[in-house]
């Protein structure tokens, strides 16, 4: 598996040759000038994780391309003319050969009053895991953690407890945008310290590695 990293949650997948991009949010539009893509893969609704207007452009640019995501998102591009294979909490789909799982029903709490969205991490080929905005452990053996590690909805301290209890073999961060430069290498050393046991992957944007 190749892993491209464009920032924040938004990642092109290359399983065998399958390319498969991750929450194409309002924070990149690097995705937008992909091709040759075959699948989206949403986990919900937020516009750092969902931007109608890059889906609209990847589509453009890869007509045959299948937008995999839950009920919630579903909806809402169903309102746009753009049809979905709907994977929600404890449901699944091959997609050429390649088996994405979902859990989870909910985004993690902001705030009571800000309401919960529907939420939905993914197990991608039983080995990547991409929790969207929330720490749902799936209970599955994991090879490669996509770890988010700041946002208004969770702690660090949340995000090695979770990285812990789901123990992959390696991980990187995700949901970093909002981390500036400066204060990025910080994370990496906390992640590093706390978590020895497991392999850390540093990304620069942009980057791309194999695991």
């Amino acid at each position: 598996m190749k892993i491209t990293k464009f920032g924040h949650c938004c990642m092109l997948l290359d399983i065998d040759g399958v390319r498969i991009v991750t929450d194409p949010g309002n924070i990149t539009t690097a995705q937008n000038e992909l091709e040759g893509i075959d699948a989206i893969l949403i986990t919900h609704e937020h516009g750092d994780h969902f931007h109608i207007e890059s889906v609209k452009a990847m589509l453009a640019k890869n007509p045959n391309t299948t937008v995999i995501t839950n009920a919630a998102v579903g909806a809402l591009l169903e309102k746009q003319g753009i049809p979905s294979i709907r994977v929600g909490d404890k449901e699944h789909t091959d997609f050429k050969g390649i088996s994405i799982e979902g859990f989870g029903k909910e985004h993690a709490p902001v705030y009571e009053e800000a309401g919960r969205v529907e939420n939905t991490a993914y197990l991608v080929a039983n080995k990547f895991y991409f929790p969207g905005d929330n720490f749902y452990i799936c209970g599955k053996e994991v090879e490669v953690l996509a770890l988010p590690v700041a946002g208004t909805w969770m702690k660090m301290s949340e995000a090695i407890d979770f990285a812990k209890a789901v123990q992959p073999k390696k991980l990187f961060s995700v949901h970093d945008g909002m981390i500036t430069p400066p204060f990025r290498p910080f994370t990496n050393w906390l992640l590093q310290h706390f978590l020895p046991g497991t392999q850390y992957t540093i990304f620069a944007d942009g980057e791309t590695k194999e695991f």
